[in-house]
């Protein structure tokens, strides 16, 4: 069936406005794009000592004073100028939020997109913004297993209940249920834990930036989790965020890069690997429409 791709959204950076993400997520829709995606941070300190797993020597680029529109808003607002962009978070980091609150935003977002959510999610990597936002960072991964069974609880039942060791809900009204039963939910991270999460949890598994034999070794291993727990491996679908870098500006094996033949070489290397989708997030000079045309060229002459 080949790959499907989807684009990074422009709400962080200089330049975040409504205009800007309308023309943008509209001209997705135009080229081909099949889903729209946003990253989560709320606030974080001037000085970081937690490590983003990301980048080889943990620092994290964004200065404190960077634009960075909130995602779900951001989405609800994407849901309403596009009719067919699949709407992901790469990922939303639950341990940031109280989960019925957050559930409520997220089925608004399904019931008014019409069916679109991806709700990519993961437990997030930086201690202080956690304290910033007054919530726990302690068994934050247990603390997200027990979101995701309160969602699948709000989500589908009539009258939803919880008893867990760190969220407790009586019997309560909650309406409008997501329009898509279940909701997909691909799950992010390089952990052993989040690969079991995605088995147990997941419809897919969101690698992000990551060289693609690990990609291939990680998606391995929740293949295996989801064969101990009983589950088709097959059901669970592989994607993969990565660079778009026609210019080839940076080096290293995160990206598609390079001439149109280099990137088809590429797109064919992951599609082997068995990725079904791909996140691109545009390396390019131009500011938010030389990314675009990035996008557009790639969509054009590679796809």
């Amino acid at each position: 069936m080949g790959i499907s791709y989807g684009a990074h959204l422009p709400h962080l950076g200089r330049q975040v406005d409504a205009a800007t993400l309308t023309s943008f997520a509209q001209r997705l829709e135009q080229i081909g794009c099949e889903s729209a995606w946003v990253s989560d941070h709320v606030c974080w300190p001037a000085e970081i000592e937690s490590k983003y797993p990301y980048t080889d020597d943990g620092s994290f680029a964004p200065a404190p004073d960077m634009g960075w529109l909130d995602p779900i808003g951001t989405q609800l607002f994407v849901a309403g100028v596009t009719s067919k962009l699949r709407l992901g978070f790469t990922v939303l980091i639950l341990p940031y939020r109280p989960p019925v609150a957050t559930a409520k935003q997220l089925a608004t977002l399904d019931v008014l997109s019409n069916g679109r959510l991806i709700l990519g999610v993961g437990i997030g990597w930086m201690a202080e913004e956690a304290a910033i936002l007054g919530m726990p960072w302690d068994q934050r991964g247990k603390r997200t297993d027990e979101q995701l069974q309160l969602f699948d609880q709000l989500f589908s039942a009539a009258t939803p209940e919880f008893d867990g060791k760190f969220y407790q809900l009586p019997p309560v009204g909650f309406e409008p249920k997501p329009i898509q039963q279940p909701v997909p939910i691909w799950v992010g991270g390089s952990s052993d834990a989040a690969f079991r999460r995605a088995a147990q949890y997941g419809s897919g598994f969101h690698a992000a930036f990551q060289p693609l034999t690990v990609v291939e070794q990680e998606f391995t291993q929740v293949r295996k989790h989801a064969e101990n727990l009983g589950r088709n491996p097959n059901e669970i679908t592989l994607s993969l965020r990565v660079y778009l870098d026609p210019a080839a500006a940076m080096a290293g094996d995160k990206s598609i890069a390079g001439s149109v033949a280099q990137m088809q070489d590429r797109v064919g290397a992951l599609e082997a690997a068995g990725v079904q989708h791909v996140v691109l997030d545009p390396v390019a000079r131009g500011g938010v429409q030389g990314r675009l045309d990035a996008i557009s060229e790639f969509m054009e002459n590679v796809v």
